[in-house]
């Protein structure tokens, strides 16, 4: 049973949100051409192939030859193998490689649309540039499945209320700042799977109310190894730099490159468009045979190959919103735990 004291460890990552969504745009710093690639908010590793796709086509038509990568997290490693797709040498350029990149700390559930703007600047261009880069994401996570280590896997989420939150569950929104873009159920519904509503006496928890749907996650410990070797086997190759300016990149000897650096654009760019949302887990050692998911009293159960997930989320995308703090925080881990251990009492 899930309990506080089985926790193994906590980690804590700030995730790059931008209002106006991912910069995905050309700039010149000298001679260099730079590509950006980042502030994709809590969606990177579900926009990352996707995202990609655009990077890669700005950058191919330089005519470059040999393209550097600036970032080794989801954003970076996707942006060199599509590169090398494309036929060109890639070398990626980091100052820390996986797992001691904020990446590698995310939940690691598809979610396209988490955080990745605020409502107000969904704009019709928008949308059809997100949804471009959900389904290019969607279409190759599909290629990843059964593989060894199951990088990607689906497995059965079940959403649980208490009879009083079941009955409050649609009430107005009373936060006053502005909502954040909510666009999975909008535009790539069909992508998904049909919820089903469980009534109590129809699952193992109590008088409650029940929801169930099927989501995709990432075995993040099994998926980067395998990103990292597929990148090596192609002859890529990694040099640890690390960079405090745009002026830094004239030691890089690629004009062409790629920006994917994530939440450090804010101070290697000077972006204060981003602001961090601190995200922290709690994890638990594997156990091969929990294969179902839970999200009750805004917390997440995970059941990662690599490792049981939990956290909290808060009552809506605001949770941990402009918080660059990286301390872990154990009470909130227990918290975490001992709200999903609470299901299975009579309730």
């Amino acid at each position: 049973m899930a309990t506080p004291d089985r926790i193994k460890r906590i980690t804590v990552c700030t995730r790059p949100f931008r209002a106006a969504g991912p910069r995905l745009d050309v700039e010149q710093v000298g001679v260099k051409t730079i590509v950006h690639n980042y502030g994709h908010g809590g969606s990177g590793w579900s926009l990352s192939w996707g995202s990609g796709n655009i990077a890669v086509q700005k950058a191919m038509a330089t005519g470059a030859r040999e393209i550097a990568v600036i970032g080794c997290g989801a954003l970076g490693l996707t942006s060199a193998l599509l590169l090398q797709r494309a036929g060109v040498d890639v070398t990626i350029y980091a100052k820390d490689l996986p797992p001691n990149v904020r990446s590698s700390t995310a939940t690691g559930v598809w979610s396209p649309d988490s955080r990745i703007c605020l409502e107000e600047h969904a704009t019709p261009s928008f949308k059809q540039l997100w949804e471009r880069m959900a389904r290019d994401s969607y279409g190759t996570y599909q290629t990843l499945l059964g593989l060894p280590g199951d990088p990607v896997e689906f497995y059965d989420n079940y959403t649980v209320w208490d009879p009083a939150d079941w009955q409050r569950r649609d009430a107005p929104r009373s936060d006053t700042r502005p909502p954040f873009a909510a666009l999975h159920s909008k535009l790539i519904g069909d992508l998904g799977t049909r919820t089903e509503t469980l009534e109590p006496g129809s699952h193992p928890f109590g008088v409650r109310h029940v929801q169930r749907d099927t989501q995709m996650m990432f075995n993040l410990t099994a998926y980067v190894r395998m990103l990292m070797a597929d990148f090596l086997e192609n002859h890529g190759k990694i040099e640890i730099a690390e960079f405090h300016t745009p002026a830094d990149f004239a030691a890089v000897r690629q004009t062409t490159m790629v920006n994917a650096t994530g939440y450090g654009a804010r101070a290697l760019f000077g972006d204060d468009s981003i602001i961090p949302v601190r995200g922290q887990l709690a994890h638990m050692s594997p156990q091969s045979d929990l294969h179902y998911g839970l999200t009750y009293k805004d917390v997440y159960f995970v059941p990662r190959r690599d490792g049981l997930v939990f956290q909290v989320v808060g009552e809506n995308d605001y949770y941990g919103f402009n918080d660059d703090t990286t301390n872990a925080d154990r009470a909130e881990a227990e918290h975490a735990v001992s709200t999903i251990a609470g299901l299975y009492r009579p309730g």
